[in-house]
């Protein structure tokens, strides 16, 4: 056949169309490579099911939590009627344990998603308006920021007494210095690219260009950051429960079971450290799953 002969509309006709497809957005690629990563989902289904436990801790428990008896004091893991064994007043230690994961989870989590909204506002506001207005937010952030972070949270917590309230307005402002730094960073860069440069010479206003061009290219890495930050708030939580600065008795809280069954290390070390190994799990799994979501975030040339 002489393809030369044949007009330019039948070699179109003939030729196959390849169908529409469209394309997938940024997140939807983020959630499919976090799903290819098997230490993330490991990570992500641990606490998922920690979180499970903690919401549905009224019908998971086995016995009540705060009914104490002087003749099951510290009874091993295995005992008839208490699967974890008992604490230093002979309550059931599963129960109080999967009870105590509402206000350990409450407890890490809470303070970064304040911190997360907190800090990124600050930052975004000092790093889209530069100049004067980035100068005082960041040396005031800057104030906060010189102190370590533990020394910080005893500080603060001292100073407003002990309190589950208390303790969240603590590891609130210890983690607004780190999240505003990471916002301003990010908004800077994103402030001074083509894109919003052109936003601005079509006339648009500050708040449009930071709502349609600086919010969706900022707020993906500050909350990755955030996530990071959730495993050392759950550790710093139980630090002040453990120092008697945070959840107060008899709320079973992790941290607080790990001071009070302290002196059961050498008879029950075993029931003595069922709470430290779930806030040892629980932070390692919010590490994990916080850098599989970083590496899936990477956008790979």
């Amino acid at each position: 056949m002489d393809l030369s002969a044949t007009p330019a509309s039948s070699l179109a006709a003939a030729a196959p169309v390849a169908p529409y497809r469209r394309s997938r957005g940024h997140w939807a690629n983020v959630a499919a490579r976090l799903v290819r990563n098997p230490t993330a989902m490991i990570a992500g289904a641990v606490l998922l099911a920690l979180i499970v436990m903690a919401i549905a801790a009224p019908w998971l428990m086995p016995a009540d939590p705060f009914a104490t008896s002087m003749f099951a004091r510290l009874k091993p893991i295995g005992t008839a009627g208490h699967l974890l064994g008992t604490d230093e007043l002979g309550r059931d230690l599963l129960s109080r344990l999967i009870l105590g994961g509402r206000l350990s989870l409450f407890m890490g989590i809470t303070p970064v998603l304040l911190a997360f909204a907190i800090g990124s506002a600050l930052g975004i506001l000092a790093g889209y308006a530069g100049g004067f207005t980035n100068t005082v937010v960041m040396r005031t952030i800057d104030i906060l920021y010189a102190f370590p972070s533990v020394l910080l949270a005893i500080a603060l917590s001292g100073a407003l007494g002990a309190g589950i309230f208390n303790a969240l307005t603590s590891l609130t402002i210890v983690f607004v210095p780190q999240i505003a730094r990471i916002a301003e960073s990010v908004t800077t860069q994103v402030r001074r690219s083509d894109y919003v440069d052109a936003a601005r010479a079509s006339g648009a206003g500050a708040f449009t260009i930071v709502r349609a061009h600086v919010l969706g290219n900022v707020l993906g890495p500050i909350f990755v950051y955030s996530t990071s930050l959730i495993s050392v708030s759950m550790i710093l939580a139980s630090g002040l429960s453990f120092l008697g600065l945070g959840v107060k008795p008899p709320e079973p809280e992790w941290g607080l079971m790990l001071n009070t069954l302290r002196t059961a290390i050498y008879t029950q070390p075993w029931v003595a450290a069922l709470p430290g190994a779930f806030i040892f799990v629980t932070s390692i799994s919010f590490n994990m799953l916080s850098d599989g979501l970083r590496s899936a975030m990477e956008v790979k040339q």
